[in-house]
């Protein structure tokens, strides 16, 4: 049974700047330091090697790095962290996940990463390839993604997977995953699901800004977790709000600093 607690972590907006040469040579325990910037590469997850132990990474297992976060999926949960670059070494901060109850054969794989993928990392790059180790000589084994362009606002059915407050991200409330979405029309039209009411409207998209109009929405009464999803939903469109996308995840953040996170 899928289970999912709430769970927050504040997430520093750091800059990442990450080029140089390879330094050492062969043998020698010198890292070296990262070849090409960081800034908006994604990673796919080969091996994590802890307790010499090695685990394969299942399907869907991959991070990415994106304006001082670090994104990522184990292939099953998704998690979320504060990151930093200094010259040969990855700092992690402490990372907001879901929790969802994988299959037993994904748990210790799962466990192995989170462990491994915190605090100060060397960066060892070798053409597409990324490792990232810890001081006990436990490492996450990457290999680089194709570059891939941006999913298009219009047209994409965007998942809401977090709550953002400011610089924190929380998960949903309790039994509420992949309830609610939302799609913009060729038409400036926006039509979706808050996670259980249904939610129509205009919406105009100019550079970085959609300014939401009247929203129309549909009157049933939910469950309590759902309606507080559901307030949270209608504060993050409603008049202008700022957008913006990395890859497959948009975020709607509104004045206050409220707002919501979604994948493609």
């Amino acid at each position: 049974m899928h289970t999912q607690r709430t769970a927050v972590a504040a997430l520093a907006l750091c800059a990442l700047a990450a080029c140089g040469t390879e330094k050492g040579s062969p043998g020698s325990s010198t890292p070296a330091e990262p070849d090409v910037p960081l800034t908006g590469t994604g990673w796919t997850v080969d091996s994590v090697s802890a307790g010499g132990t090695v685990r394969k990474a299942p399907e869907g297992a991959g991070i990415a790095f994106e304006k001082g976060r670090l994104n990522g999926s184990s292939g099953c949960n998704h998690f979320s962290a504060p990151v930093t670059v200094k010259d040969d070494t990855v700092t992690v901060g402490a990372a907001t996940s879901t929790l969802i109850g994988c299959p037993k054969n994904l748990q210790s794989y799962e466990t192995a990463l989170r462990k491994t993928l915190t605090g100060k990392l060397s960066v060892h790059l070798s053409g597409g390839k990324l490792t990232l180790r810890t001081a006990k000589g436990d490492s996450v084994t990457l290999t680089r993604k194709p570059a891939e362009r941006p999913a298009p606002l219009v047209g994409t059915a965007w998942k809401v997977d977090a709550l953002t407050d400011g610089a924190s991200v929380s998960t949903l409330p309790r039994g509420t995953a992949g309830t609610a979405r939302l799609t913009f029309a060729k038409d400036g039209s926006v039509h979706g699901n808050l996670g259980c009411n249904r939610v129509t409207g205009m919406a105009k998209v100019t550079d970085s800004t959609i300014t939401f109009g009247p929203l129309t929405t549909t009157r049933m009464m939910c469950k309590a977790s759902v309606m507080t999803l559901e307030r949270h939903l209608l504060k993050a469109v409603h008049g202008p709000v700022h957008y913006g996308i990395q890859h497959r995840t948009l975020t709607l953040t509104a004045h206050d600093g409220t707002g919501i996170r979604a994948t493609a």
